[in-house]
């Protein structure tokens, strides 16, 4: 007797290929989207921390060094803000702010560092991991803010009238159902509270008028 008779020969037939191939495509589909999606909401889900420790490294600079601090924004290609934290060290006569001061950078140290053996160089973080401005849309308060100042004891410098009052990350409708709006206020004292501007008083998690 034939040793393949009666039994059938291993493998696939072209049929069954074509089925798997099908229900492969159709996984792929629905998968595909699904986790594009998840992705996505996870790093806008993310977006509020990574402001959030902008903001409260530049106010722990200040703090630490003795110094004027402040935590400078700027769009970048995927419409989110890209941030950096310098820091000032004041004279008679040059007090630090937004018009004078002689203000750390990323290649440079500030002026009278009093830590001459390791100067402070300013800190940046880009936002281009965070999903498209289309997709989670960055507003600033007032309209047109590039940053906060802070005094050396950790309090918003009120001198800067343009000052960032509040951020809100705003999801698109595609994100609505997975992520939460979200705002981060910087109160006088310097402190970053996070709200849902979604939501009304008296509800603990609203943003303040």
């Amino acid at each position: 007797m034939h040793p393949l008779t009666g039994h059938r020969a291993g493998g696939y037939t072209l049929v069954e290929l074509m089925v798997a191939i099908a229900v492969m495509g159709a996984l792929l589909a629905v998968g595909i989207p699904n986790m594009t999606t998840w992705v996505v909401s996870n790093k806008a889900r993310g977006a509020a921390e990574f402001y959030a420790e902008g903001l409260a490294m530049a106010r722990r600079e200040a703090i630490a060094r003795n110094a004027a601090s402040r935590l400078v924004l700027s769009p970048n290609a995927n419409g989110q803000l890209d941030w950096q934290v310098d820091v000032c060290f004041p004279v008679p006569g040059m007090p630090c702010s937004a018009d004078s001061g002689s203000w750390s950078g990323v290649a440079q140290a500030a002026a009278n560092d009093p830590n001459a053996d390791s100067p402070y160089r300013s800190i940046f973080r880009a936002a281009s991991a965070l999903p498209n401005a289309d997709m989670l849309v960055p507003t600033v308060q007032p309209q047109g803010s590039t940053g906060v100042y802070f005094t050396a004891l950790g309090w918003v410098d009120t001198a800067d009238v343009g000052r960032l009052a509040r951020l809100q990350l705003t999801p698109s409708s595609d994100l609505r159902d997975a992520v939460q709006p979200v705002a981060l206020v910087v109160t006088l004292a310097g402190i970053v509270a996070k709200c849902n501007p979604a939501i009304t008083a008296p509800d603990s998690r609203a943003c303040p008028p």
